[in-house]
C-alpha cells in the first residue's frame, strides 16, 4: 500500500475513533451536576501506522493491502480508557452498549478471566456510524478498558518481555503474573475506601 492509499484509507477509521473519543468524555461526565465521583481516569487513543498494518496482514498470511486492510484488522483505530476501579470498566461498557446506533462487533472480558499471564483489561469493539457527503459507513473501533492498576501492570510487562532479550523470561514472566495478583488486592482495597 502506498503512502497515498494509507492515508486516504484511514481517514473514515479516524473519524470513528474521534467520533468515539467525544462520546466516551461525555459518558465520563456526570448530568446534573451530581457529585459522584468521575469513572474515567484518562483516555488515550491511537490508529494504526502504516507499516504497523502491513506487518499485521503478513502475521495473518494475508497481501498487505487496503482491501485486506478493510476486511480483516478490526483495531485499525484504538482508544484506551483508564478507570480508577473495576466497577467503572462495567458500567461504562454497559452505558456503550445501550447506544443504539452503536453496533457490538465483539467482547473479551480478561477482568472477570484473566489471560494466563495475569493480563487484565475488558476489551470490546464497536462498529461507529460515519456519515459523509456520500453515505454512511460502519467502522470498527477496538476500545480497552483498563484500571490504572491494570494499565501499568500491563506497560510494565510489554516493556520488560517484549522490548527486550532475555534468557530468563519465563522466570520474570511468573514473577510479573505475581505482581498482576498483588495489583489486584490493592485496587481491592483502594476500593474499599471510596465505597466502590
Amino acid at each position: 500500500m502506498t503512502n497515498e492509499q494509507y492515508h486516504t484509507f484511514i481517514q473514515p477509521y479516524s473519524d470513528a475513533k474521534e467520533i468515539l473519543c467525544a462520546r466516551l468524555n461525555v459518558l465520563a461526565h456526570n448530568l446534573y451536576g451530581k457529585t459522584a465521583a468521575h469513572p474515567v481516569h484518562n483516555i488515550q487513543h491511537r490508529i494504526k501506522q502504516k507499516e504497523s498494518i502491513e506487518n499485521k496482514l503478513i502475521k495473518k498470511g494475508k497481501e498487505p493491502t487496503v482491501i485486506n486492510a478493510k476486511d480483516y484488522l478490526q483495531d485499525i483505530a484504538g482508544i484506551r480508557v483508564i478507570c480508577y476501579f473495576t466497577k467503572d470498566i462495567y458500567s461504562l461498557t454497559e452505558i456503550l452498549k445501550f447506544q443504539s446506533d452503536l453496533i457490538i462487533i465483539r467482547e473479551c472480558d480478561y477482568v472477570a478471566s484473566p489471560k494466563p499471564n495475569g493480563y487484565r483489561s475488558y476489551h470490546i469493539i464497536v462498529g461507529v456510524p460515519v456519515y459523509c457527503m456520500d453515505g454512511m459507513e460502519y467502522f470498527p473501533v477496538e476500545i480497552q478498558f483498563r484500571t490504572m492498576s491494570m494499565d501499568f501492570w500491563a506497560s510494565m510487562e510489554h516493556r520488560i518481555l517484549y522490548k527486550t532479550k532475555r534468557d530468563d523470561r519465563e522466570q520474570i514472566a511468573a514473577e510479573l503474573k505475581g505482581y498482576a495478583n498483588t495489583l489486584m488486592e490493592i485496587e481491592k482495597q483502594f476500593a474499599k475506601y471510596t465505597g466502590e
